[in-house]
């Protein structure tokens, strides 16, 4: 599917306004109501827009550690790629599993409460992960940047 300006413009303005009304899109893009509603609709049918989620303040919620975990396994065999994805995927505290190339074979992105919740998420599920050999954790002292927006 071709991604004119005008799909840009809207795809700018719903992901930092998910909750804006379709008239209120509509005013910002210069467009008319049903001519918005359609092009909105076509980007989600078309799987552009794949979704709309609330974004949490991680602190409010007890959550203002963020750890890198680069995970080394010991082999790079489907089946144990398959049954890591599939048992790190089951981790609740787990935001994001990336398949790397570098040194380690996956990058995760965790969050917890403080050091001690990040001990308890270790012990209960980290080094539980099947065909794990190595295990490196770094904690974000401070976030600088974050964005949820892809560039479009």
């Amino acid at each position: 599917m071709k991604i004119d300006d005008t799909d840009r413009r809207i795809l700018k303005v719903l992901q930092k306004s998910g909750r804006i009304s379709n008239s209120d899109l509509a005013d910002k893009i210069n467009l008319s109501a049903s001519a918005c509603h359609r092009r909105v609709q076509r980007l989600e049918d078309e799987g552009i827009i794949k979704d709309y989620v609330a974004l949490l303040d991680p602190r409010k919620i007890d959550r203002k550690s963020t750890v890198f975990v680069e995970i080394t396994l010991s082999g790079q065999a489907d089946a144990i790629l398959e049954a890591f994805e599939k048992s790190v995927a089951l981790v609740p505290d787990v935001l994001e599993c990336h398949l790397m190339a570098g040194t380690a074979d996956y990058m995760l992105k965790v969050v917890a409460g403080d050091t001690d919740d990040f001990a308890r998420i270790h012990r209960q599920y980290l080094v539980r992960l099947p065909h794990v050999s190595k295990m490196q954790s770094s904690f974000a002292l401070r976030t600088v940047f974050k964005t949820n927006a892809m560039p479009v």
